[in-house]
């Protein structure tokens, strides 16, 4: 960590000092792979990086996952991606470069310093690298890494905090919904909106995740998977779901709402836009209106968290909708080339995989 970094946890400091080499640390993880849920499994190392306002980031480190003492006025801007562990042990990271780009925008919009791009992707290799015995086998799971950018000095009035941290943690990760790969129900929410015009709704941080809470638990309670939400200005357009963007098919046109500032621009929505004019469909980023759901075929939705989720129905005013979910299905065509590049069975012709040595 920079010399000057503020932490001042005795036990984090002890925490942060760098091992002596990883002796141990090549043997298998003791998980059983096989139920692997998606929630935090502590590892072993993760990556630290710290600097003041109106300064650039310095050269970080690798130091044990410990506890951080942060500023209980702390926020901050984060990145969600994965990494694969291909049929002959290689390690594969999925356009790195995307959450880079995005993880910089966001801090902008929320007038905080960001890495540069390469500090984030050699960050996140450094962290992969030392933590390859948690990646999964092939098939079994990935490893989420979570980019994280906090504003980790006290500030008590309205302005930008007065010193950051950059960090990157990992975590092994398997289905992200409780369904696993069957179908999802969906809940149309009225009384709560995700974004306005205006705001950050396209920026991938905290400030983006909050308002669902509250929808989210009333839809669960409700035996829905998750919530997709309409547009906050006519109430008539789909936006997102909470966690994931969302596309309608009908026919050999698949359509998704357009990103306008209140949609998060999704890496892995971009790449399936890309795969899906590859396989000859017509893509269409629009408004699309919440009537439109009665005529679709399929409905599937997509994140970093998620991959490619089928959704079965979506239920709006007490009306269920539902959408086929059997037989030749367009998401799981798209999906199969999507991780057949993220773990290396398809050969990458597009330069979106980033080998970790």
């Amino acid at each position: 960590i920079a010399n000057d970094h503020r932490f001042t946890s005795q036990a984090y400091s002890s925490a942060t000092t760098q091992p002596s080499g990883y002796s141990g640390d090549d043997e298998d993880a003791d998980v059983n792979w096989d139920k692997l849920g998606f929630g935090l499994t502590q590892t072993d190392y993760m990556y630290v990086m710290s600097c003041c306002k109106d300064q650039s980031f310095l050269r970080g480190r690798l130091c044990r996952y410990a506890n951080i003492e942060l500023s209980p006025s702390a926020g901050g801007v984060y990145e969600g991606m994965k990494a694969n562990r291909t049929q002959d042990g290689r390690i594969l990271l999925f356009r790195a470069d995307q959450n880079a780009g995005r993880m910089r925008h966001g801090a902008e919009r929320m007038c905080m310093p960001s890495p540069s791009v390469d500090q984030f992707i050699d960050a996140v290799k450094e962290t992969v690298s030392a933590n390859k015995r948690w990646i999964p086998p092939p098939g079994k799971g990935s490893l989420y890494v979570r980019p994280m950018l906090l504003g980790t000095g006290p500030i008590l009035g309205l302005a930008p905090a007065p010193e950051y941290t950059f960090l990157v943690y990992v975590s092994p990760v398997g289905y992200y919904f409780k369904e696993g790969t069957a179908p999802l129900n969906l809940y149309i929410e009225e009384e709560y909106v995700r974004a306005s015009p205006g705001g950050a709704g396209g920026v991938k941080s905290i400030t983006n995740y909050a308002p669902v809470m509250k929808a989210i638990a009333k839809a669960k309670d409700r035996g829905f998977s998750d919530v997709l939400y309409l547009d906050a200005i006519n109430k008539k357009y789909l936006e997102e779901v909470s966690s994931c963007n969302i596309f309608i098919v009908k026919g050999n046109v698949i359509s998704t709402p357009a990103t306008n500032g209140t949609i998060l621009e999704g890496v892995t929505r971009k790449s399936i836009i890309e795969i899906a004019k590859d396989h000859g469909y017509q893509v269409e980023e629009r408004p699309v209106a919440v009537d439109e759901l009665v005529d679709a075929d399929e409905v599937f939705c997509t994140g970093t968290a998620v991959g490619v989720a089928l959704v079965g129905s979506i239920t709006y005013r007490n009306k269920r909708i539902e959408f086929r979910s059997e037989g030749r299905l367009v998401c799981q065509q798209l999906y199969s080339t999507l991780v057949g590049l993220q773990t290396g069975r398809i050969e990458d012709k597009k330069g979106w995989t980033l080998e970790i040595n």
